[in-house]
């Protein structure tokens, strides 16, 4: 029930972002699919003894990298006018111009990079304090009943954390293919 209420406004969302662009009905499922991936990557990754493949920057450069290649390449074969318009943006002196264009690639150049590196480090620096946290964890202490409450909110903090960047990175996926056409 929860679960079909996220999907339908996630869905509601990412028609909306998606309204003036030129892609075809059923495009929100890549950013649906997307989120749902990292979500349960990200949820499953909190129990005890799993690996957390979207704290690692290889996973995470592996999924953004051909997702945003493949939305590149076809806003340039399909509107490839528009996209050379988008490399200079309008009253640019014609002597900034060259300089503006390099400017333009580096950014949709460095775009998967930063959404990998952001979803990477968010995600280890949960993990990382949640193992500092752990540590402190001792039985015999007269504190361990507030240590281990401490320990529980922060686990949900990471659940929220983790629901959060999956979201965080499919909008910004989402954004950014919007703002190409």
């Amino acid at each position: 029930m929860l679960m079909n209420l996220l999907i339908k406004s996630l869905n509601k969302e990412f028609k909306a972002l998606f309204s003036n662009t030129i892609l075809v009905k059923g495009s929100t499922l890549l950013p649906l699919a997307l989120f749902l991936m990292i979500m349960i990557n990200n949820l499953s990754s909190n129990f005890p003894y799993t690996f957390c493949s979207s704290a690692h920057l290889g996973f995470s450069l592996a999924l953004s990298i051909p997702i945003w290649t493949s939305i590149v390449m076809f806003y340039w074969t399909t509107i490839t006018k528009s996209m050379m318009a988008h490399l200079v943006p309008s009253g640019t002196p014609n002597i900034l111009m060259p300089l503006m264009v390099i400017i333009e690639l580096t950014s949709n150049f460095i775009r998967p990079m930063a959404l990998a590196v952001r979803l990477t480090a968010n995600l280890i620096a949960g993990h990382l304090l949640m193992a500092l946290l752990g540590n402190t964890f001792n039985p015999s202490s007269y504190f361990w009943v507030m240590i281990l409450l401490l320990q529980t909110l922060f686990l949900l903090f990471e659940l929220m954390v983790g629901l959060i960047q999956s979201y965080v990175f499919s909008v910004l996926m989402t954004l950014y293919s919007s703002e190409m056409s």
